[in-house]
């Protein structure tokens, strides 16, 4: 019998306000376990930054009480921050097969040892210090998606993952409708759900569809046929597969994680590939056209992926020919859709025709629409509902959906990262907050970039730099040498050698001034010749470059 003093903490790090980044910990009596450890990808104003992950400074305080890392399954935003944080927090990671595969790939990039991962199976039972948990099978766009249920001795936590309710899956696997219906039963104390699809009415088409539309395309192709989906969606990578086989086609596989997904799923059996079907980009001479598909990455116009190269002529080993037919097998991710119109643009423009989201089923989502939603609230019947995985809009939009079935409206917590939910066995409310943000990956540096950084790169991108070398005299602190002037992003020096001289003139008048009142700290002299040059150039080109003042003692 739970004690009335017991409490549970829910504290998401990520996936709150947002698409992507999904990360959420769960603290009871002295432990704590985390579902999923995604990234996200940087908003147009991080300039230079590659990925974006929850900051964990919390789970590090509290290193000693982390159990593991349980994955709901291997979508980039569920799994691709976990090779950061694992080198901070080492504890076991608890996923299906194919999950843990998609990890695998993930720890030999990053070259990281030691490390713990525990495969389970759909339907079992771990127990994790003072938290059992159990992992239901559930429908997405990838294999081996589950649900989490936490069980407690103060009650269930459900968490849905991101799911559909599809009842002609790929791979025959349907979503365990029952075992999550025996739960509500039973009674659950709290449910996260999916919001993603929170705004469509109705119900996600099953990916079936797909495949029929994909039987249509390649029926009729008359030329070569390239289909841009993403790596980790393996129930599309199949149906592009079966669609090829049946209209005798051979496939060529483009991109470095198509090829990783495509080898890590086929070894464990979860991808059907005939023997002979996939062929290397250095054989397709030997082959004509109409027998070629090109199964590639690139469907969100990212510049370094296979498609990009491909429609801007920069692919080592494929072009786009006159005749091409290209599919874009996925819908733009918001904030993409500029990169994704250049890349079908470019592809036009090289004689290709292109399919995309507009024009034929050739994508659907693998979130819930409204009625399964509804269907998921009735099943699960929570005492208390907190929205997930979503903007702020959505995570509304859910809460109105939850309180349209009944729920009392202040059972229902909407909050941001960071903040802490906290529930007994009789009551929910939010209780602070903990330390949460975007932690910035550029290159090899994880959280050296911040926003002072970013902020100085904007400048750079908006008005470019000037520097300015000064050598002056050590005995008597005056110029020893010419004035040197550098810029970069901001004029064309050999059309603007006037103003470069007039700003010259400039620096030398404030030196001079500087040694007339017998000014000799180099800080000073700094400072004098930014604020000078600042206002001259603005003056003269209504710009202001970020100005570098050097000064070299001889």
């Amino acid at each position: 019998m739970a004690k009335k003093a017991e409490k549970i903490k829910i504290i998401p790090l990520g996936g709150l306000s947002e698409i992507g980044r999904n990360m959420t910990a769960f603290e009871y009596k002295d432990d704590i376990i985390i579902i999923d450890c995604g990234l996200s990808f940087p908003e147009d104003d991080m300039l230079g930054i590659d990925i974006v992950i929850p900051d964990i400074t919390y789970l590090i305080k509290n290193k000693d009480k982390v159990k593991g890392i349980v994955l709901t399954h291997g979508h980039e935003d569920h799994i691709g921050a976990l090779p950061y944080v694992l080198k901070k927090l080492n504890v076991p990671v608890y996923g299906t097969r194919l999950t843990l595969g998609l990890v695998e790939i993930k720890i030999k990039e990053h070259k990281l040892s030691d490390i713990q991962l525990q495969k389970v199976d759909v339907g079992q039972m771990v127990q994790l210090g003072e938290f059992e948990v159990e992992f239901i099978r559930t429908s997405h766009s990838m294999p081996d998606s589950c649900a989490i249920a936490l069980h407690t001795s103060l009650g269930v936590i459900f968490h849905t993952g991101d799911f559909k309710i599809d009842y002609t899956p790929i791979d025959g696997q349907v979503i365990d409708l029952h075992r999550i219906a025996e739960l509500g039963k039973k009674g659950v104390l709290v449910m996260m759900a999916d919001s993603t699809n929170v705004e469509r009415p109705g119900y996600t088409m099953s990916e079936s569809n797909v495949g029929a539309t994909f039987e249509n395309i390649f029926r009729n192709a008359e030329n070569r046929i390239i289909v841009a989906t993403f790596a980790s969606n393996v129930h599309r990578v199949q149906q592009v597969l079966d669609a090829a086989y049946n209209y005798d086609r051979k496939v060529v596989v483009s991109g470095r994680s198509m090829v990783n997904v495509i080898a890590v799923a086929q070894d464990l059996g979860v991808l059907n590939v005939p023997e002979g079907l996939i062929i290397d980009v250095n054989d397709m001479d030997q082959y004509d056209d109409n027998r070629i598909t090109i199964l590639t990455t690139g469907s969100q116009g990212e510049p370094m992926a296979a498609l990009s190269r491909m429609a801007s002529s920069e692919h080592r080993k494929l072009n786009i020919q006159q005749g091409d037919l290209v599919v874009f097998s996925s819908s733009p991710i918001p904030g993409n859709e500029k990169s994704i119109t250049r890349v079908i643009n470019q592809l036009f423009e090289k004689g290709a025709e292109v399919i995309y989201e507009s024009f034929e089923d050739v994508h659907v989502s693998g979130h819930a629409c409204q009625e399964e939603l509804k269907l998921m609230h009735r099943l699960v019947k929570p005492k208390y509902f907190i929205p997930v995985h979503g903007e702020y809009k959505h995570l509304k939009q859910h809460a109105k959906l939850a309180e349209s079935l009944g729920m009392p409206k202040e059972n229902i917590f909407i909050g941001q990262n960071g903040t802490v939910f906290e529930f007994g066995s009789d009551y929910g409310k939010i209780n602070g907050s903990v330390q949460s943000g975007k932690i910035l990956v550029d290159g090899l540096g994880v959280g050296d970039v911040g926003n002072i950084v970013l902020r100085d790169r904007k400048h750079l991108a908006e008005d470019g730099l000037m520097v300015v070398v000064v050598t002056i005299a050590k005995e008597n602190g005056k110029i020893a040498a010419g004035l040197d002037i550098i810029s970069r992003g901001f004029v064309y020096v050999r059309e603007s050698e006037d103003l470069i001289d007039e700003a010259r003139k400039v620096v030398k008048s404030v030196l001079d001034g500087c040694e007339q009142q017998n000014i000799r700290e180099w800080s000073l002299l700094k400072s004098s010749i930014r604020d000078s040059l600042k206002d001259f150039l603005y003056e003269k080109t209504k710009r202001r470059p970020m100005i570098l003042p050097v000064i070299m003692e001889v």
